[in-house]
C-alpha cells in the first residue's frame, strides 16, 4: 500500500497534536497513547481496525511507561503513529510492526530532548518580557515560537517516514526474506509480556493482588473474556471498598 502525500501530512499531525498543548492536555491522555493514534492512523489509511489493532499491540509494551523528572525512556506517541502507518502500508503482523515500532520509540527520545534543549531558550526569552512587566509577550513565548519548533520537529520527520518509510521496509522485508520477519514476529510478541510485567511491578501490591489472581483463574478456568472478566473485577473492587470503607468507619466509632 502506497501512502499519499495527504494522508503523511495528516499522520504528522496526529504526532504533533500528541505531543501539543493545543488539545489542553488532553493531547497527552489520548493521542499520544498509541491505542489512540493508532486508530487515527488507521482510519487515515482507511482501515481503523487494523490500526486500533497494531496500536494496542504496541500499547502493551508501554503499560508501565513513566516520565519521572523529565526523564524519557521511550516516545509511545512515535512508536504507535509511525509503528501503525509502517505495518498496514506494509502489509506486518502487529507482533512484527511492535518489533520494529519500540526501536522508533526510542528514536522519539532525540525529538523529546531536542524539544526541552531549545524550549529553554524561549523560557529565558519569557523571562525578559516579565522583567519589563510585558504579560503578551510571556503569552507570546509561551505559546507561539515553542509551538511553531515543536511542529517543526515532530511533523516533518513522521511526514517523510509515512511517506517514503513502508517502501523502505517492504524492500528490506523483500530483501533479507521471511526468516527475519518471522524473527520480528517472535521477539514483537514477546513485548507486551515486558510491558504487561512493568505493569504489575507497579500495582502487584497489597489487596491488589488478589485481583491479579481472581482475574487469571476467571480466565483460565471459566473461560471468560476480558470484558466479562472487567466486569466481574469491577464488582469485586466496589464490594471491596464498601467493606473497607465500613471497617475504617466502625474503628472510629468505637
Amino acid at each position: 500500500m502506497e501512502i499519499s502525500v495527504l494522508q503523511a501530512i495528516f499522520i504528522g499531525l496526529v504526532y504533533y497534536l500528541g505531543n501539543s498543548t493545543w488539545l489542553a492536555g488532553v493531547g497527552y491522555y489520548t493521542v499520544y497513547r498509541p491505542l489512540v493514534n493508532g486508530f487515527l492512523v488507521g482510519a487515515i489509511l482507511g482501515d481503523p481496525v487494523t490500526g486500533a489493532i497494531v496500536g494496542g499491540t504496541i500499547n502493551l509494551m508501554y503499560l508501565g511507561f513513566i516520565s519521572a523528572g523529565g526523564a524519557l525512556p521511550g516516545d509511545p506517541c512515535l512508536a504507535g503513529t509511525v509503528g501503525t502507518a509502517l505495518a498496514i502500508a506494509s502489509g506486518l503482523e502487529p507482533e512484527a510492526a511492535l518489533a520494529l515500532a519500540v526501536p522508533i520509540g526510542l528514536l522519539g527520545t532525540l525529538i523529546w530532548f531536542g524539544r526541552m534543549t531549545v524550549d529553554a531558550i524561549f523560557v529565558h526569552w519569557a523571562d525578559a518580557y516579565a522583567e519589563k512587566g510585558d504579560t503578551r509577550g510571556v503569552a507570546f513565548m509561551n505559546l507561539v515560537p515553542s509551538q511553531i519548533f515543536l511542529f517543526i520537529i515532530s511533523f516533518t520527520p513522521v511526514f517523510l517516514a509515512a511517506l517514503y518509510g513502508p517502501s523502505a521496509v517492504a524492500a528490506a522485508i523483500g530483501y533479507l526474506g521471511k526468516n527475519v520477519l518471522g524473527t520480528l514476529i517472535v521477539i514483537g510478541g514477546m513485548m507486551p509480556a515486558l510491558g504487561i510485567a512493568m505493569n504489575l511491578k507497579a500495582i502487584f501490591k497489597g489487596d491488589n493482588r488478589a485481583y491479579f489472581f481472581l482475574g487469571f483463574f476467571l480466565s483460565v478456568y471459566l473461560g471468560l473474556d476480558i470484558v466479562a472478566v472487567g466486569i466481574f473485577g469491577a464488582i469485586a473492587a466496589f464490594v471491596h471498598m464498601q467493606f473497607k470503607k465500613g471497617g475504617v468507619e466502625d474503628g472510629r466509632e468505637a
